[in-house]
């Protein structure tokens, strides 16, 4: 599981997200909350994974301020339990 506080809204983070997550070929998803921060679970190699990470928590999308990336609940898994990622709402 991921969450991550951002400073500004607006600037469509989830897409972002969904789009980096896209060209690295991870499975999961992810969403806004009613807290003001996004959650999102993401599934593939540990390299893809590791890659997406640094994403989150230096780059976010173009005109996010990132506050803080927490991530929790890691495990390997023998299959990943999504295919494609996708924005929830």
């Amino acid at each position: 599981m991921l969450k991550i506080d951002y400073l500004i809204a607006g600037v469509y983070f989830t897409k972002y997200c969904r789009d980096r997550a896209m060209e690295l070929g991870l499975g999961g998803w992810v969403k806004n909350s009613k807290r003001g921060t996004i959650v999102g679970k993401v599934q593939g190699t540990k390299d893809q994974v590791e890659n997406m990470v640094n994403w989150l928590s230096r780059t976010g999308s173009p005109g996010s301020k990132i506050e803080r990336c927490e991530l929790r609940d890691f495990e390997y898994l023998a299959r990943q339990d999504f295919r494609g990622f996708t924005i929830r709402f």
